[in-house]
């Protein structure tokens, strides 16, 4: 059974930055999306940014210009690489892999951005 391994969470201050990561336990193939979504208490989980099978990046008009998401096929590795980070921002991130013969999630790294 495979399974996405997050981290890079922690506390940090406004203005700040954190990478987070979400490496797969072995490959997996025919993967057509990877995604990072984040939930804060009390709201809906929502997507904050996405790359396709063939690289393309989307990402939520909330992040546009801070956050990047990349992919390490070789390591098997999903990043998020946040900056410009706000109170706002703090939620639990989740990372998303999706494939013809697969959905599977990583269990969430808590960010929080606080003075």
């Amino acid at each position: 059974q495979v399974q996405l391994v997050e981290s890079g969470g922690g506390l940090v201050q406004p203005g700040g930055s954190l990478r987070l990561s979400c490496t797969a336990s072995r490959t997996i193939r025919s993967i057509y999306m990877m995604g990072w979504y984040r939930q804060a208490p009390g709201k809906q989980r929502e997507l904050v940014a996405s790359i396709t099978g063939g690289g393309s990046t989307n990402s939520a008009d909330s992040v546009k210009g801070r956050f990047t998401i990349s992919r390490d096929n070789a390591k098997n590795t999903l990043y998020l690489q946040m900056s410009s980070l706000k109170p706002e921002d703090t939620a639990a991130y989740y990372c998303n892999w999706r494939g013809t013969y697969i959905d599977i999630w990583g269990q969430g790294t808590q960010v929080t951005v606080s003075s």
